[in-house]
């Protein structure tokens, strides 16, 4: 076999294939070389997915005749100052994207810098074509014909034309939170208008204008559900917008994060993220945030990957550190404050159903309510069903954020009256947190008091789980279980919890067990406070079942107020929906 040099057209092919590997790759490094040419305005149109056509048109600098021919050459760039990788300040640098797009499409190039004569250039499967006098207005048109034609093989690893289509819009959406000064507009099939982002004035500063952006892109929720969030250490700063615990979501598709004006999708980050929401959300649950990280351009690698779409970073544990501290110290200011997509929720599920009958007759009009209001209904009024009674509140009981306890329905939730609406607490859940809280802040200042057993529980398991929680006995007494081996295939529990009160010894301790298999051996118990304590939690709160007094409602609510994180359960479940006054008129037809 003989080595041989390959040629240029199958070098930039093959190099394509790093670089783009599909239609939202190329929209992002055409919508990267726009925001680097200074454009204001960026229009992007897109057909069949982005693989017949993608546009990209902006009026940034443009280029010269001489300049153009270069820019479609391998390595060839304008961003790189003095050759040193260690200070990028612009989105490119790689001289890579235009070179790899042509390679492996039907490339279109018209521009025209300010001043100058527009000219035009195209590029045929990596064969570049002469430079031709063109029509434009300032600034640079790049149309993107066929992609993959070249390689056709990579055209079966694409996805359908509508996956291709949100994954290129997605790009896009990323880079317009970063620079809220431009505007951008995105265009489908037949000319239906997929995105357009009006640029936010000059005159807002960054925080105002990114905030303003994020609603634009993500909708009202989010900037009514999120919380700000503003750290600044040893030169790195932090900012940007977290939503609450309880406004989550199945896919960590609609995290942010941006590292000196670049979206990224770095693995450091986005665990930074999910260890900052640990104690908060269940693990198949993610947050939503969107974080802008900005460094000195000499403690930041760039160069990683040629994608440009992960980052090293010189001081990780500095920035993880800083991202974890500030995300946790905003959910903490949001104290027991739970997201209002919860109340929506809830009264969308309560919607009027249709009525049919005469309305005069209790029975009739009981089957016009929705479900969950019916339910609710009943339980108040009707005889035989009536809840755990509580005298009316009073004026003074109302002002408390959860107001004051009304009923208790189905020993399971408490119905709370407050000045402005009702508040119903899924009482497990609620007290749950707060052992979790206190288990927590008990752990941290003193460790946590134990209660001895009047007679050892013994609990039978099988032989490997009674190993597990032998060998991880020390670590156990530190958080208020003491337990020992008994034999083959069981464990004798001595001591448990104080905290947890009355609770099922032999269930928390073969759920430890279950625990413990997941979490393996390698890492200490402490360093998994929010999955052990959680467990410990969950068997230690107040059960559904259980009739509570009026006095035990109403301490659970001035808990709740006094507790941070109180509006979400270890799991990332609101422990309350509050529901406005106007909001229940409205069900009802009063307004």
């Amino acid at each position: 076999m003989t080595i041989r040099q390959l040629p240029p057209v199958v070098v930039n092919r093959i190099a394509a294939g790093e670089v783009i590997e599909r239609p939202a790759a190329a929209v992002k490094e055409l919508v990267e070389n726009a925001i680097d040419a200074g454009a204001a305005h960026i229009d992007i149109v897109m057909r069949d997915g982005g693989q017949a056509l993608l546009a990209v048109s902006d009026d940034g600098s443009g280029m010269s005749a001489a300049e153009l021919s270069l820019a479609v050459e391998r390595h060839c760039t304008s961003k790189l100052h003095e050759d040193d990788l260690l200070r990028i300040r612009h989105l490119g640098f790689r001289g890579e994207a235009l070179p790899s797009i042509g390679a492996v499409s039907r490339l279109t190039i018209t521009t025209r810098e300010r001043g100058g004569e527009a000219v035009r250039l195209t590029v045929e499967a990596g064969r570049k074509g002469a430079a031709g006098p063109a029509s434009l207005n300032p600034g640079t048109r790049v149309e993107v014909r066929d992609l993959f034609f070249a390689t056709p093989a990579r055209l079966k690893f694409l996805k359908s034309a509508r996956a291709e289509r949100d994954a290129a819009l997605d790009a896009v959406t990323r880079l317009a939170m970063a620079y809220p000064a431009i505007a951008f507009t995105v265009t489908g099939d037949n000319g239906r208008e997929l995105l357009r982002l009006d640029a936010v004035g000059s005159e807002r500063s960054l925080g105002e204008a990114r905030r303003e952006r994020l609603a634009a892109v993500l909708g009202r929720d989010f900037a009514g559900n999120a919380m700000p969030v503003e750290a600044e250490r040893h030169g790195v700063t932090l900012t940007g917008f977290a939503a609450l615990p309880t406004f989550n979501r199945a896919t960590a598709r609609d995290q942010y994060l941006c590292v000196n004006g670049r979206p990224v999708r770095d693995k450091l980050l986005s665990g930074a993220v999910r260890g900052a929401y640990a104690d908060f959300l269940a693990r198949d649950r993610h947050a939503m945030v969107a974080l802008f990280l900005d460094l000195p351009e000499t403690e930041l690698d760039v160069n990683v990957h040629p994608a440009k779409a992960e980052v090293r970073f010189r001081d990780a544990a500095l920035v993880r550190g800083l991202i974890v501290g500030a995300l946790r110290h905003a959910i903490g200011g949001a104290g027991h404050r739970a997201s209002s997509e919860t109340a929506e929720q809830a009264l969308a599920a309560a919607r009027p159903a249709p009525f049919f009958g005469h309305s005069s007759s209790y029975p009739s009009s009981r089957h016009s309510l929705a479900p969950g209001f019916a339910e609710i209904a009943v339980a108040l009024y009707e005889p035989g069903l009536r809840p755990n009674p509580a005298p009316p509140p009073t004026q003074e009981e109302e002002q408390f954020p959860l107001g004051a306890a009304c009923a208790q329905l189905h020993d399971t939730y408490v119905v709370a009256q407050t000045a402005e609406g009702i508040v119903i607490v899924d009482q497990h859940a609620a007290h749950e947190r707060l052992v979790y809280e206190r288990m927590k802040a008990a752990l941290a200042a003193t460790g946590i008091p134990r209660q001895m057993l009047l007679l050892p529980e013994i609990v039978e398991l099988n032989e490997a789980v009674a190993d597990r929680l032998a060998a991880r006995a020390g670590e156990l007494a530190e958080l208020g279980l003491v337990l020992e081996k008994f034999g083959r295939g069981a464990v004798a529990v001595r001591e448990v919890p104080a905290l947890l009160g009355e609770t099922d010894v032999k269930g928390l301790v073969r759920d430890l067990g279950d625990e413990l298999a997941e979490l393996g051996d390698t890492l200490a118990l402490k360093e998994k406070l929010a999955d052990v304590c959680g467990t410990m939690a969950c068997h230690g709160s107040v059960r559904a079942g259980r009739r509570l007094s009026q006095a035990e409602m109403n301490a659970l609510l001035r808990q709740m107020e006094a507790t941070p994180h109180s509006g979400q359960c270890n799991h990332g479940r609101p422990t309350y929906v509050e529901l406005r006054l106007t909001d229940i008129e409205r069900l009802f037809g009063r307004r």
